[in-house]
């Protein structure tokens, strides 16, 4: 019997994330009270203060500060062998969105096992743990529990040198914009949720890590930076310039998108989290004349996306350049 996933879940992959105004909400409010750690072991780097940066690091010594996040998302392809390989680099491009090495993971599992085989789920913790150990990755253990919609993710633990850490708030004027990974995964993932067909090319860029391209900007010199996932090439640009009080200039034209993306949004397969991403991010982008299309396809709700990069990064295209701040926190030409 062939079992559809993506049937078993509300959202797919990073769709499903709570919207960004609501999220920025939350985050806010714990930024508001004073609780901190007594007798803390280690100093923290990058925090919530940062802005929202994609996980935590906290120093170690001069050399060495320890990276920590998680990710989990429900089903986003029907191949659990494949949705395991994508959860997993999702949840380790946190660690390279930081300019840091995973170093150790542990798998995040939630099963329906009244309604879906354990062998199933079998596969995508296999599909998680081969990313994993070609990421050179240990992969050990986790936590499960019975749910009636399937989530998997991971925990993964990396390390980073202090002085070359990757993040929100340092982004500069004069330098180039650089996006690693085409969009459109969200349009593809819900056409496919829709209709059973299959992009081999959005999952071959769903499941490849971004550990080259976070390895070359550390080396490029890029000290800022962020991952394109859940709110979308917009949103989390708009994150980006806020943090670092500058204003993000897009060209459209340079933007790259996977083959088949832009003909699924005139078809109308935009998850809803794609539209929410968009009416967060209207007030704080300078448009022009952009047809609703071509916005929807930049806010779209990318799962396991590419970095976005305040530096110029070889071998992947520059989609705009950092500039003072001006008429708005993110400009889009063309």
């Amino acid at each position: 019997m062939t079992v559809r996933l993506t049937q078993y879940a509300g959202g797919g992959g990073c769709a499903c994330k709570i919207p960004p105004g609501e999220l920025d909400a939350l985050v806010s409010s714990l930024n508001r009270t004073s609780s901190r750690p007594q007798d803390p072991a280690a100093e923290l780097l990058v925090g919530l203060e940062g802005g929202g940066d994609d996980a935590a690091v906290v120093r170690l010594d001069g050399e060495r500060a320890v990276v920590t996040t998680a990710d989990f998302f429900t089903p986003v392809v029907d191949d659990a062998y494949d949705w395991g390989r994508i959860a997993a680099a999702n949840a380790l491009s946190d660690v390279y969105a930081m300019g840091g090495t995973p170093w150790a993971a542990v798998n995040l599992l939630a099963w329906p096992r009244d309604t879906l085989p354990m062998e199933l789920a079998a596969e995508v913790l296999r599909g998680g743990r081969d990313v994993a150990h070609a990421a050179g990755c240990q992969v050990s253990g986790g936590h499960s529990v019975t749910d009636p919609e399937p989530k998997y993710g991971m925990s993964v633990v990396g390390m980073v040198h202090p002085e070359r850490i990757l993040r929100l708030d340092a982004a500069e004027p004069g330098r180039a914009l650089t996006l690693t990974k085409p969009l459109g995964s969200g349009v593809l993932n819900a056409r496919h949720k829709a209709t059973g067909e299959v992009f081999p090319e959005a999952v071959a860029v769903m499941a490849a890590l971004n550990r080259d391209a976070s390895v070359a900007a550390v080396a490029a010199g890029i000290r800022a930076g962020t991952d394109v996932t859940g709110f979308g090439l917009l949103g989390h640009a708009y994150k980006l310039a806020r943090a670092s009080g500058v204003t993000l200039a897009i060209d459209a034209a340079a933007v790259p998108f996977l083959a088949e993306a832009g003909p699924a949004a005139v078809d109308g397969f935009v998850s809803g989290g794609t539209r929410r991403n968009l009416a967060w991010v209207e007030p704080w982008v300078s448009f022009g004349a952009l047809p609703e299309v071509n916005r929807l396809l930049l806010a779209d709700a990318q799962t396991s996306g590419g970095l976005l990069l305040a530096g110029e990064v070889p071998g992947h295209p520059v989609i705009g350049e950092v500039l003072p701040p001006g008429e708005a926190p993110v400009v889009v030409r063309g």
